[in-house]
């Protein structure tokens, strides 16, 4: 059976269509609580047929990192992309890394078109598009820039006739349901042998597991799913991160301005914070995550701030650089000296001054740390002898629909 190799894993070439969906911000909880609740009936005859674990995603529990690792195969270490947003200490600028230039791995979905494989990739959100599609021959599109497809750029034209679908706003559960909207007629019209969708957490970073929108949501992705099995399709689930509410007694935002500690600690703008959450996209988190990165000035040691970080309320971790790219596997060139995680119910901040906050119009719900690491990776098909004591990763999804789907 043909195979490729790609970051030191082999994948067979697909036997029939494979459909790998990342689900963006979807918490084990949110599947549990709509099948309790009946809203999802594939998933349950899933569940029940199936191969189902929860995994662990890449830390920091972000979009970009996690959604490169699904297509890589492998942890930032290997790819490079650490998070939405750095500080590059070669230019002194803090910059967004949506720029396939900042990826150090190549993927999968290039690699299965390079084999002649019909690959296809549609993504909610156009800062992931790039990324994904580097160096892939095939269809790829965001649901965002829908209306501006182009057969040069995107392998597709004339999407949103091809959908059936107004151009969803970029704040909006519509978002998402168009990028499974569009993953089933591409299925009907141009069959990829692969195809992968992602997400956005729009509904989740404002909405708890089990809540009407939420069940409504899962309802919905549910249905698109049966249509891809119905179309005789391999389908495995899994999420780039979980999701937690970051929120006070009386619902506001429980955070750890991290920026104005430093400042007064060790003098105004000595240290540098870095919030890898930080997106174009921040109306429904204000930047505000559980994981960020400290850059601090000549002179000041690691060590002489990691315990006094450490014995803040809210706080669950300060690594030092070296031993925080051990524990997640992140490339050490790309992130701070320190790096701080916070607990559940915690969101860290840089300086309050400098977060707009007056888009949240539900209570914080944002992710990055440890809290948000556990996912779902399910399959609509039956591995045999499935360890379920393994530590299964999310980006063990392609493998599994690849190399494990009988």
């Amino acid at each position: 059976m043909r195979s490729v190799e790609v970051n030191g894993r082999g994948y067979r070439l697909p036997q029939q269509p494979s459909v790998v969906v990342c689900v963006d911000g979807c918490d084990p909880d949110y599947i549990s609580q709509a099948v309790a609740g009946g809203h999802m009936p594939w998933m349950k005859r899933t569940l029940a047929t199936g191969s189902a674990v929860v995994a662990d995603c890449v830390v920091p529990s972000f979009t970009n990192p996690n959604n490169l690792s699904i297509v890589t195969g492998v942890p930032p270490a290997v790819h490079g992309i650490c998070g939405n947003y750095l500080y590059d200490s070669e230019s002194g600028l803090e910059v967004m890394m949506n720029d396939p230039k900042w990826l150090r791995a190549p993927t999968l979905l290039a690699a299965l078109a390079d084999a002649d494989c019909k690959v296809a990739v549609i993504t909610a959100k156009d800062k992931l598009r790039r990324l994904l599609g580097h160096r892939m021959r095939g269809v790829c599109f965001s649901a965002e820039k829908a209306d501006s497809v182009t057969l040069a750029e995107h392998g597709i034209d004339e999407v949103l006739q091809l959908v059936g679908m107004p151009l969803p706003g970029v704040y909006s559960a519509a978002l998402s349901e168009f990028v499974f909207a569009a993953g089933v007629k591409l299925m009907a019209t141009r069959r990829p042998d692969v195809m992968y969708l992602s997400t956005t957490d729009y509904v989740q970073h404002k909405h708890a597991p089990g809540s009407t929108e939420a069940n409504a949501f899962c309802r919905m992705m549910d249905g698109y799913m049966e249509q891809l099995e119905r179309a005789g399709c391999v389908i495995a689930l899994t999420a780039d991160h979980g999701m937690s509410p970051k929120q006070q007694l009386d619902a506001s935002p429980n955070v750890i301005y991290l920026q104005d500690l430093l400042d007064g600690w060790l003098g105004a703008g000595r240290a540098r914070v870095i919030l890898p959450i930080t997106d174009p996209y921040v109306v429904h988190h204000g930047a505000l995550g559980s994981y960020a990165t400290v850059y601090l000035p000549p002179g000041v040691a690691a060590t002489d701030l990691l315990g006094r970080i450490s014995a803040l309320r809210g706080i669950e971790l300060t690594l030092t650089r070296a031993d925080a790219a051990r524990r997640f596997e992140l490339p050490p060139d790309r992130i701070g000296d320190l790096v701080v995680i916070s607990t559940r119910s915690v969101a860290l901040g840089g300086a309050r001054a400098k977060h707009d906050l007056s888009g949240l119009d539900a209570p914080l719900r944002s992710h990055g740390g440890l809290s948000e690491q556990p996912v779902p990776l399910v399959m609509n098909r039956r591995i045999a002898n499935l360890d379920t004591n393994r530590r299964w990763r999310n980006f063990d999804a392609f493998d599994w629909v690849l190399n494990h789907a009988a």
